[in-house]
Parts: C-alpha cells; structure tokens; sequence
C-alpha cells in the first residue's frame, strides 16, 4: 500500500501535466464558433471528458488496485517458450534502436539536413494542398426522391 502512494505521488504531476496539455488541445476546437463550432464540440468534449475520467483514475483507482492486486513474488517460475520469444524479440528491438540512435548521434550533420528537408517538405504541402471545410466542387445543392407505390394517383384530392 505505501509503495502504491509513493508511486502515485511520483507520477502524479506528470499525469496532471499530460492531461491538462491534452485538453488543452481540445478546448479551442471546444470553443470554437459557427458551423464547424457546432460540428465538432461532440468530438472536442468527449475526449476531453474520457481525459479527465482517465486522470482521476490513474491517480485513485490505479494505485489501490495495484496495492491490493500485485503480490511480491515469492518463488521464481521458469518462463515459457512464448515469454522467452517475445523477450528475444525486445532484445533484438532495443538492439535496432541502439544501432540507429547511435548513427544519428554519430552524424548530426545529415540529422539536421533531414530536419530541413522535412520541414521543407512540409511547407510545400501545405501550399500546395487544398484547404477548406466544404469541398470546393460542393454547388449547395441538395437532390432528393420520392418513391411510391405503383397504385398511388399523381392527382389531388
């Protein structure tokens, strides 16, 4: 019980902090105006909602099931096949990744050339891509039909 209120104390800011920046992402959509304000504030309250329902959890619920869930273990068991396979495989990632982030390390040069080029790239799409709610072939007409049954009279009654 105590380690889970220290571990809780531990991460608390951090999770406080994650949550606020990501509501913070949603509260202009939130806030927003107009037709597209009136479209999107369903998306833009519900994971701000889901948000906060996860924070409060991770700081009250999370702790005191893992205090009363998670027992320290008393024996060592021997790891199957598929826990050895899965660990050969993280091994070989964290390997990969170490190869990688060392070549990087090693030519910083050609990281900050590839930073250019992709922010580059970047700017070149957003011009050059469209933008816009409505797409731009939309005339603002809306077609409908009427289907009914063969007996029915064209006439008024």
């Amino acid at each position: 019980m105590q380690a889970a209120i220290l571990g809780a104390r531990e991460v608390g800011f951090t999770v406080l902090s994650i949550s606020i920046s990501l509501v913070a992402v949603f509260l202009p959509i939130l806030l927003m105006g107009g037709i597209v304000g009136r479209l999107f504030r369903e998306f833009a309250l519900t994971p701000s909602l889901a948000i906060g329902v996860s924070l409060v959890v991770s700081l009250t619920v999370t702790p005191m099931m893992c205090s009363r869930l998670l027992q320290e273990p008393h024996d060592k068991r021997e790891e199957g096949r598929i826990a050895r396979w899965l660990e050969r495989q993280f091994e070989r990632m964290q390997a990969g990744y170490a190869r990688t982030l060392g070549w990087a390390l090693a030519h910083p040069r050609m990281i900050i050339l590839i930073l250019i080029a992709t922010i580059g790239l970047n700017i070149y799409l957003y011009v050059i891509v469209p933008k816009g709610f409505f797409p731009q072939q939309d005339t603002g007409r809306i077609v409908g039909g009427i289907q009914a049954d063969q007996s029915t009279s064209r006439s008024r009654r």
